[in-house]
């Protein structure tokens, strides 16, 4: 089997290249494990919401046209969301399969799927980010008695045996798993390392209007000094819905045990930094950092916002606990909110650092000429990490492919002359 161009993955990532792909009159498929959507109807916990507002859920040629624009999408409606964009952009979708390989040919690249073998011209890698949990390797002294699970495999507080939850990472997964199970009863630890601090709404806004309005969100990879680290920022700790906050401080009033970054578990004893009250004193200092610029915005565009804001500092305990004896202490799991990883296991050309990191300018991978990326963090702006940064991420290397099919023919039409 042929094609022009493959795309590996239907998620919000795939379909809109492919719808770009369509619009550029390009041949093409998609190839996904299951449906459109797959990941967020069955790899996500259940009363998963998204951080964005709806309104900023607009995929190419199709906004969003529902009737609660600043409501907050669950993870089934997102599935929901993307099954029908998928039909209504008529994507060339090959559900159910799963590929195996992706290697190099003399022109272009040969991909290997559990239902045959295909081969393109060009291939466009939109799995996303979250293929593996990034579960760090002092998990391995968690002692037997006491579960381990990373949150990719949570799905809600009943799936867990009784006792105390220690809840490792604060990012948005971490803050949110870790406000579900206090509620739910459960006697929850939370251990953070760097974090980002910031409000649901700010001056009457959402804190994503902010972001957008200000200009942040259109923030290009290649502007950020330090592209790697800023790529593994922490997700803001944030949740969808507008009156309930998750962050480090309102965790800690709800009775949420909060210690520093673990270090280790040793002989069943989580071991924890002391730097507590210097991490979320900086996590403060940034979110001040932060709004301040969006004051600045605000007075030079005369926006319509409310008054001036400022959030009081983080509090937490004076003297946090620096070990935690999990079986001691009847601690029943520990769930690791660690971040992810994208599964490039199957990926046979020679592109992946020594840490299985995968480089690329802006989704154009320079070492495999006709190889692209979509679908992660800050990939060609900072937007790139939420759904709505798809169409401007696959409107810009859609043309680049374009540009790079069209050198091909070229070539090739010199070859036969």
């Amino acid at each position: 089997m042929r094609t022009e161009v493959l795309i590996i993955g239907a998620g919000h990532s795939g379909l809109a290249m492919s719808r770009r792909l369509t619009e550029h009159g390009v041949e093409h498929v998609v190839l996904d494990r299951g449906e459109p959507g797959n990941a967020w109807r069955t790899e996500r916990w259940e009363s998963l919401r998204l951080l964005t507002p709806n309104w900023q859920t607009g995929l190419p040629g199709h906004d969003y046209a529902g009737d609660d624009p600043d409501g907050f999408m669950g993870s089934r409606e997102v599935a929901d969301h993307l099954a029908a964009y998928a039909r209504a952009i008529g994507a060339p979708v090959r559900a159910g399969v799963t590929v195996t390989s992706v290697a190099p040919l003399e022109r272009g690249y040969r991909v290997t799927t559990d239902h045959g073998v295909w081969e393109a011209d060009a291939v466009v890698l939109a799995n996303g980010g979250s293929g593996i949990p990034n579960v760090p390797a002092h998990a391995e002294g968690v002692p037997s008695g006491v579960l381990s699970l990373s949150a990719k495999h949570y799905r809600s507080p009943e799936q867990l045996p009784e006792g105390g939850v220690l809840v490792v990472g604060a990012s948005a997964s971490g803050v949110q798993l870790a406000d579900e199970l206090a509620r739910s009863g459960r006697e929850v630890t939370i251990s953070t390392g760097e974090h980002v601090r910031m409000p649901r709404s700010y001056r009457g806004r959402d804190i994503f209007w902010w972001m957008d309005a200000a200009g942040v969100l259109d923030e290009r990879w290649d502007e950020v000094d330090d592209i790697v680290r800023a790529r593994h920022v922490p997700s803001p700790q944030l949740v969808g819905s507008a009156d309930r906050a998750v962050g480090i401080g309102a965790l800690h009033e709800r009775g949420i045990r909060i210690v520093g970054r673990l270090g280790r578990v040793h002989e069943g004893v989580a071991q924890f930094s002391g730097g507590l009250a210097n991490t979320v004193r900086l996590a403060d200092l940034k979110l001040d950092r932060l709004l301040e610029r969006f004051d600045a915005w605000a007075a030079e565009t005369d926006a319509e916002v409310g008054p001036v804001e400022r959030f009081d500092p983080t509090v937490v305990d004076d003297s946090p606990r620096l070990e935690l004896d999990l079986v001691g202490e009847k601690v029943g799991t520990v769930l690791w909110a660690t971040g992810y990883r994208p599964d490039y296991s199957w990926l046979e050309v020679p592109v992946l650092d020594y840490k299985g990191r995968l480089w690329h300018e802006g989704g154009v991978i320079p070492d495999a000429p006709g190889l692209y990326v979509l679908g992660t963090s800050l990939l060609r702006r900072r937007r790139s990490t939420y759904i709505s940064g798809a169409a401007h991420d696959s409107a810009e290397l859609a043309e680049h492919l374009v540009e790079y099919l069209g050198g091909r023919e070229s070539a090739r039409a010199e070859l036969a002359s």
